[in-house]
C-alpha cells in the first residue's frame, strides 16, 4: 500500500471536502446517502477490504454520525479493526465504538474480549487504547469485565508510567459509575503508596483516585495523609527548575498541589506532630509564595498560583485550628476583594464566608466590612453581589447588626429579582437575631414588607406576628407602626395581612388617639378589602369580628359588610361561611360569651426560628440533590388561632389548583393526557397502570409545590427543586386516619423510553407511618435526555377503616416532572433574541400552533404562567408590545439546548399563535404540545 495512501487516507480528505462545498442542505444529504450506499456496498461486497480501507470507511462512518445522522451499520467492521496490530487502524476502530457502540448491542461480548486482549498485551500503546475505550464507555457492563484487571494492572511492578496514568484514571471513571468495582481494602494500601512515586504524572493521576476513595472508604485510605503532606512539602520547597517538567507558567505542579491539598479536607487534621508541623509549614509556604512578586505577567501564572492559594485556604478553613493561618488566609483574601478579575472577587467573598463562622478569624473579616458593602454597591456582577450579601449575612453580630440590615434594605430596593427572596430572608433572621431593642426589628419587617412585599414569604410575617403576640412590650407601638404603613397609598398585600392580624388583636392600645380611633381602623383596613385575594379577605373578616368585641360601638358597621351579598353568597365556601358564622356569632352572643370567643391570642410556644430551614432550602446544592438524606420534616405549627386560621393542612406546600376552562365555563378534559399517552380515565396503554391524577397534572406546569392527590385517607403533595439537569422531588405523605399505615411502599417508575431519558433515584420510606403524621420521601432525577412522559409514582399500604375492616390502598400517580422543569433563564436583548431566532429558522427546529383562547386574554395572568414556566420572560424584546417572548437553556446530560418561546395573542378574534423554536426539534414540538392548552 502506497505511504501517502495509507498515512493521508486521501479517499476521506475528498469527502469532507465535498460536504464543505455543497450549496444547500439538501445537496450535503445527497452526497452523504450516496457515500453510505458506497460504504455499505463496499462492506457487503465479495471482495475482501484491507485494514486501511475498513479504517477510511469507519472514519468516513463517524465523520457523518458528527454531522448529525444516524448510522445503523459498520459496527462489525470497526470490531474487527480492534484486532489490527496497526495503530491507526486499531485507534479507529476504537473511537468508533466509544462513540457509537449501543451497551445493548450484540457485539459487546466481542468488543469486550479485544479489550481483554488488548489490556494483557504487551504492547503498552495497545494497552492504554483499551483502557481510554473502556473510560469512554463507562458502563456497569465495563465494571464487571474489568473490576479485576484494573486494579491488579494499576498496582503491579512491570506496568510503566504512562500506562498506570490511564488505569488510575480509567478505575476512577468505572469507581464513579458503581464504587462496587474496587474491594476497599484488598488495594487500598498499594494503591495509597503511588503516591510516593517517581513520575508526578502517576502520582497526579492516583491522587485524583485517592481523593474520591478516601470519601467512600475514609479508615482503609487514612494512610494516604503523610504521603500527601511529604509529596506537597516536596512540591512547596521545591523550585520551578527542581520539577521542570511538571511547572506551568512558574508555578511547579499546580494541579498536583491542588489534588493533594483537596485530599487532605477528607480528613481531620492530623494528630502526628510532625506530620502537623510539617503540614503547617506547607500552607505557610503556600501564603508566602502567594504575596511574592509575579514571576510572569501572563493570566496562566496568576491563575495557577490561586489555583493553589484557594484550595490551601479552604484547607485552612477546614482545619479551624490555627488561629494564625486563619488570620493570614482572611488578610490575603481581602486583598482580592477589589481585585480587577471578577472571579477572584467571587472566590474571595465565598471563602470568607467560611472564615466568618470560625472563632479566629470572625473578628478580622469584619475588618473588611467597608469594602465588601461598597462591593454590593458597585458590583456589576449579579453573582458576586450574591457572595457579597452572603458575606455579610455571615459575619453580622449584635455590634455591627444595625449598620448590615441598613445596608442590605438599601440595596434590596435595586437588588436583582432573583435574589430578593433570599435577601429578605436573611435581613428577618438577622433583624430577629440580634435585636436588642424589637421596636427596631418590627420596623425593619415592615420596611422589607413595603419595600419587596412580593418575595416576603408566608414565613417571614407570620414569624413578626408570633414575635409581637409574644412580647407585651413591643405591641402598642407594633399596632401604631402597622397603622401608619397601611395609610400609604401604595400598600401591599402581605402589609394588609400583618396589619390585619396586629389591629385585630391589639387595635384596642391606639384606640385612644383620635387619629387612630375603632372607625377609621375599621375604614382604612376595609378600604383594602376589594384588593385583596380571597385567602387575604377570610383574614380580615376575622379581624371585623375581634373588633366586634373590641370595639362595640362599631359592631352596626361590621354587621352591615357581613350581611352584603358579596360576601354572604360568595363562591368561595371559606369566604362564605366565615361571613355567615361571624354575622350570627354577633347577633346572638353576649358580650362575655363574645368576650371569650375572641380573647387576646396566648404567648406562641418558644421556638427555632422557621426562617433558617427556609433559607437552608431556598439554595439547593449539587451534592444535596445527589446525595441527601431522606430527612423527617416536622409538622408546620399553625401560627394563627382556630379563630383567625383555616384548618391545619397535613403539608405545607401550595396546594392551590389550576383548571382549565372554556368559554362558556365548563372544564375541558386534559389536553396533556394525549401527549402522555393515556385515556380520559387516566390508563397508560404503554404499561396498563391506571393513573390517578392524569386530568390535573398540568398544574405542575407553571408551579414547583401543591397536592399531587388525596382523599380521606391520604395526602400526596410535593415540592421540586432543579439545577441544571438534575432534579430533586420532595414527596409528603400524609396520614389522615386515626390509625396507622402498614406496609406502606413508594417506588417510582420511568416507563419505556423514558428509562433511557429520565435516571431516578428514590429514597426509601419508613413502612409505618402513624396516624395524623406525614413522612418525607426525596426522590433524585437526573435528566439524560428529552423526554415526553412524566415518571410514575406507585403508592401501596395498608390500613384499618373507620368500619374496622382492613383495605389496601394501592394508586399510580404521574409526578409533576416535564422538560421544562431543566429550564435556565437565559436574559436577552431584542437584537440577540431574533438574531438567534433567524438562526433557528429550519422547518425542523420551529414547532407552531394557532388556537382559541380558553381562558380570558389577561396579560398579567398569561404573564404569571409564563414567568413560571422556568424560561426567562423577556420584556421590551419584541416589537409588538403585546406579545410575549421568552430564552432558555433545557438542560439534559448530553446537551444544553436552546429553546425559544413566542406566544402572540389576538384579542379581536380571541386567537392566539404559540410558536416554539429550538436546536431540537423533538423538544420545540413538545414544549409547543405542552404550552398551547394553558392559555
Amino acid at each position: 500500500m502506497p505511504a501517502v495512501k495509507g498515512d493521508g487516507m486521501r479517499g476521506l480528505a475528498v469527502f469532507i471536502s465535498d460536504i464543505r462545498n455543497c450549496k444547500s442542505k439538501e445537496a450535503e444529504l445527497k452526497r452523504i446517502n450516496k457515500e453510505l450506499a458506497n460504504i455499505r456496498s463496499k462492506f457487503k461486497g465479495d471482495k475482501t477490504l484491507d485494514g486501511y480501507q475498513k479504517k477510511k470507511y469507519v472514519c468516513k462512518l463517524l465523520f457523518i454520525f458528527l454531522l448529525g445522522h444516524d448510522i445503523d451499520f459498520g459496527h462489525m467492521e470497526a470490531v474487527n479493526l480492534l484486532s489490527s496490530n496497526k495503530y491507526t487502524e486499531k485507534q479507529i476502530g476504537y473511537l468508533f465504538i466509544s462513540v457509537l457502540i449501543n451497551l445493548n448491542s450484540e457485539l459487546i461480548k466481542l468488543i469486550i474480549q479485544s479489550i481483554k486482549n488488548d489490556i494483557s498485551s504487551r504492547n503498552p500503546v495497545h494497552v492504554n487504547l483499551a483502557l481510554q475505550c473502556i473510560a469512554n464507555i463507562g458502563s456497569k457492563d465495563m465494571c464487571e469485565a474489568f473490576a479485576q484487571d484494573l486494579p491488579k494492572l494499576l498496582v503491579s511492578g512491570d506496568t510503566i508510567d504512562f500506562v498506570k496514568q490511564s488505569a488510575a484514571l480509567c478505575l476512577l471513571k468505572l469507581f464513579r459509575t458503581s464504587s462496587d468495582v474496587l474491594p476497599p481494602t484488598e488495594y487500598a494500601s498499594r494503591i495509597v503508596h503511588l503516591l510516593n512515586d517517581a513520575h508526578l504524572g502517576v502520582v497526579t493521576a492516583a491522587a485524583s483516585l485517592i481523593e474520591a476513595l478516601s470519601k467512600k472508604w475514609p479508615d482503609e485510605y487514612k494512610g494516604c495523609v503523610p504521603l500527601a503532606i511529604s509529596r506537597l512539602s516536596r512540591i512547596v520547597t521545591s523550585t520551578y527548575t527542581d520539577l521542570q517538567d511538571y511547572t506551568y507558567y512558574f508555578v511547579p505542579a499546580p494541579w498536583l498541589c491542588v489534588k493533594l491539598l483537596r485530599l487532605l479536607q477528607n480528613y481531620p487534621p492530623p494528630e502526628d506532630p510532625g506530620n502537623r508541623a510539617r503540614l503547617l509549614e506547607c500552607l505557610e509556604g503556600i501564603l508566602n509564595k502567594a504575596q511574592d512578586a509575579p514571576k510572569s505577567k501572563k493570566v496562566q501564572h496568576a491563575n495557577a498560583k490561586n489555583a493553589v492559594l484557594f484550595e490551601a485556604i479552604a484547607l485552612i478553613i477546614h482545619m479551624d485550628s490555627e488561629p494564625n493561618l486563619l488570620v493570614r488566609a482572611c488578610n490575603q483574601l481581602g486583598t482580592f476583594l477589589s481585585h480587577r478579575e471578577t472571579n477572584l472577587r467571587y472566590l474571595a467573598l465565598e471563602s470568607m464566608c467560611l472564615l466568618a463562622t470560625s472563632e479566629f478569624s470572625h473578628e478580622a473579616v469584619k475588618k473588611h466590612q467597608d469594602t465588601i458593602i461598597n462591593s454590593l454597591k458597585t458590583e456589576r456582577d449579579v453573582s458576586v453581589r450574591q457572595r457579597a450579601i452572603d458575606l455579610l449575612y455571615a459575619m453580622c453580630d449584635r455590634s455591627n447588626a444595625e449598620n448590615i440590615v441598613a445596608e442590605m434594605l438599601a440595596y434590596l430596593e435595586t437588588a436583582d429579582y432573583s435574589i430578593r427572596e433570599e435577601m429578605v430572608l436573611k435581613v428577618a433572621i438577622l433583624a430577629e437575631k440580634y435585636a436588642s431593642d424589637y421596636t427596631w426589628y418590627v420596623d425593619v419587617i415592615l420596611k422589607l414588607i413595603r419595600i419587596a412585599g412580593d418575595y416576603v414569604s408566608e414565613e417571614v410575617w407570620y414569624r413578626v406576628i408570633q414575635i409581637v403576640v409574644n412580647r407585651e412590650d413591643v405591641q402598642g407601638y407594633a399596632a401604631k407602626t402597622v397603622f401608619e404603613a397601611l395609610q400609604r397609598p401604595a400598600c401591599h398585600e402581605n402589609m394588609v395581612k400583618v396589619g390585619g392580624y396586629i389591629l385585630g388583636e391589639f387595635g384596642n392600645l391606639i384606640a385612644g388617639d383620635p387619629r387612630s380611633s375603632p372607625q377609621i381602623q375599621f375604614e382604612l383596613l376595609h378600604s383594602k378589602y376589594h384588593l385583596c385575594s380571597i385567602n387575604t379577605r377570610c383574614l380580615l373578616l376575622t379581624t371585623y369580628v375581634k373588633f366586634c368585641n373590641l370595639f362595640p360601638e362599631i359592631k352596626h358597621l361590621i354587621q352591615d359588610v357581613f350581611r352584603i351579598d358579596h360576601n354572604l353568597r360568595n363562591p368561595d365556601a371559606e369566604l362564605q361561611q366565615r361571613a355567615v358564622e361571624y354575622l350570627q356569632m354577633s347577633r346572638v352572643a353576649t358580650p362575655d360569651v363574645l368576650a371569650t370567643i375572641l380573647e387576646e391570642m396566648p404567648p406562641f410556644p418558644e421556638k427555632e426560628s422557621s426562617l433558617l430551614a427556609k433559607l437552608k432550602k431556598s439554595k439547593p446544592q449539587v451534592e444535596e440533590l445527589e446525595n441527601q438524606v431522606a430527612e423527617k420534616k416536622q409538622r408546620p405549627t399553625a401560627i394563627m388561632s382556630q379563630n383567625h386560621d383555616v384548618s391545619a393542612k397535613l403539608i405545607d406546600v401550595d396546594t392551590t389548583t389550576s383548571s382549565i376552562v372554556n368559554t362558556n365555563g365548563t372544564s375541558n378534559t386534559n389536553p396533556l393526557v394525549d401527549i402522555f399517552g393515556s385515556t380520559q380515565n387516566g390508563t397508560n396503554h404503554a404499561n396498563d397502570v391506571a393513573v390517578q391524577n392524569a386530568q390535573d397534572i398540568t398544574k405542575f406546569l407553571f408551579k414547583q409545590s401543591g397536592v399531587l392527590y388525596e382523599d380521606d385517607v391520604v395526602q400526596i403533595g410535593c415540592k421540586l427543586e432543579t439545577r441544571t439537569n438534575l432534579a430533586r422531588l420532595g414527596m409528603f405523605y400524609g396520614n389522615k386516619t386515626s390509625a396507622p399505615f402498614a406496609d406502606f411502599q413508594a417506588t417510582v417508575s420511568c416507563p419505556g423510553a423514558l428509562a433511557a431519558q429520565l435516571l431516578s433515584q428514590a429514597k426509601p420510606v419508613d413502612s409505618v407511618i402513624q396516624a395524623g403524621a406525614q413522612v418525607q420521601q426525596l426522590i433524585n432525577f437526573i435528566c439524560v435526555n428529552v423526554f415526553e412522559k412524566p415518571p410514575v409514582a406507585h403508592v401501596t399500604f395498608n390500613y384499618v377503616a373507620k368500619d374496622g375492616s382492613r383495605q389496601a390502598f394501592s394508586k399510580s400517580l404521574y409526578l409533576p416532572m416535564f422538560i421544562s422543569k431543566f429550564f435556565e433563564p437565559t436574559d436577552m436583548t431584542s437584537e440577540q433574541f431574533f438574531n438567534r431566532w433567524k438562526q433557528l429558522s429550519q422547518p425542523t427546529q420551529e414547532s407552531q400552533q394557532i388556537f382559541p383562547a380558553a381562558q380570558p386574554m389577561d396579560n398579567e395572568a398569561v404573564k404569571t404562567k409564563l414567568a413560571g414556566l422556568g424560561s426567562k420572560l423577556l420584556t421590551d424584546v419584541d416589537p409588538n408590545p403585546e406579545n410575549f417572548v421568552c430564552a432558555g437553556i433545557v438542560h439534559t446530560q448530553t446537551q444544553q439546548i436552546g429553546t425559544l418561546v413566542r406566544l402572540e395573542p389576538n384579542k379581536q378574534a380571541k386567537m392566539y399563535r404559540l410558536t416554539v423554536r429550538s436546536s431540537r426539534d423533538i423538544l420545540a414540538k413538545h414544549i409547543c404540545e405542552l404550552l398551547s392548552p394553558q392559555f
